[in-house]
């Protein structure tokens, strides 16, 4: 039963702490121009959401007056 534990749970948590840590060795700081490109991207895709969601709000208000006709 214990083997069983050690081999189910422990060895793979083990293994996987292990593979983590080589990682976050590997890990470095992004610069200041990655880190500038990555928050242009970030704030261009939220402006772009925003405005695919006014156009659509402007559609659709017209077209639910009519259905609702208020």
């Amino acid at each position: 039963m214990a083997d069983m534990i050690r081999q189910e749970l422990i060895t793979p948590l083990a293994e996987f702490y292990t593979g983590s840590k080589y990682f976050l060795m590997k890990c470095q700081k992004p610069t200041f121009e990655e880190f500038s490109k990555v928050g242009f991207s970030t704030a261009a895709g939220f402006v772009l959401i925003g405005f695919i969601g006014f156009i659509v709000k402007l559609i659709f208000i017209p077209i639910n007056n009519v259905v609702i006709g208020q």
